[in-house]
């Protein structure tokens, strides 16, 4: 039987990142075979039941949820001093291993998929799979067509970073849809302020198949219907 590092093992699951994992393991909320460990560097056997505050990191049954991120919330599972998109759940909701398919920044709404299906997240946010995922968006200035062309030639940022080709809607002179096929961090936020038009107001719309469902407070959630569930799944 393998061995892997904890922080590892619980990375692997898409719920935390390896600092978040890390953390957990040093405050004490993670058990391995029913023992307590704090050091995020030690090798448990693959098939060893690991906890995190007491429920087990492999689901039990898989859970969609579609939430309407409000702003002002992070896209974790755990935060010291923050409020996360778990807290805005019912109770039932709370020690099934359930984590956000990717993030939203904090001050952006918007869909987040909120699963505990490991295997799904992972395969949604592979660069590999080039999932759409669409925004709106609100600027200080004024967008025109050679906006619209920079975004489907693809950028080159400032820092270097070069993003794939997006697609951008004009909506108005301050508005607009744009289409990513990918993640980079703050991405549509650097996008546009490359182009001298910083972001005010960003939303998500669209991840993937899933489109906001309208009836959505901020704040609100809803399991996913039958058709979206099969149209994730089959992503």
């Amino acid at each position: 039987m393998g061995l892997e590092r904890l922080d590892k093992r619980l990375a692997a699951t898409g719920r935390w990142s390896r600092k978040e994992a890390r953390e957990l393991i040093r405050a004490g909320r993670v058990s391995v075979g029913g023992t307590p460990c704090h050091a995020p560097e030690s090798k448990v056997d693959e098939c060893a039941p690991v906890l995190v505050d007491g429920a087990a990191i492999g689901a039990d049954r898989p859970v969609y949820l579609m939430l309407h991120k409000p702003a002002g919330v992070v896209s974790s599972t755990a935060e010291l001093g923050e409020r996360t998109v778990l807290d805005l759940l019912g109770e039932e909701y709370q020690n099934i291993g359930l984590f956000p398919a990717g993030r939203l920044d904090k001050d952006t709404e918007g869909l987040l998929l909120l699963t505990n299906d490991g295997a799904l997240a992972h395969r949604l946010l592979s660069p590999r799979s080039h999932v759409d995922k669409v925004y709106y968006v609100e600027v200080d200035g004024a967008l025109d067509q050679d906006d619209v062309q920079a975004a489907r030639a693809g950028m080159t940022l400032g820092d270097g970073t070069e993003c794939l080709p997006a697609e951008l809607e004009l909506l108005s002179s301050d508005s607009a849809h744009i289409t990513l096929r990918e993640g980079k961090y703050h991405q549509v936020k650097r996008m546009m302020a490359s182009r001298g038009k910083p972001v005010r107001y960003l939303k998500r719309v669209r991840f993937g198949p899933l489109t906001l469902d309208a009836a959505l407070p901020k704040g609100g959630w809803r399991a996913l219907s039958e058709g979206e569930l099969e149209a994730i799944l089959g992503e």
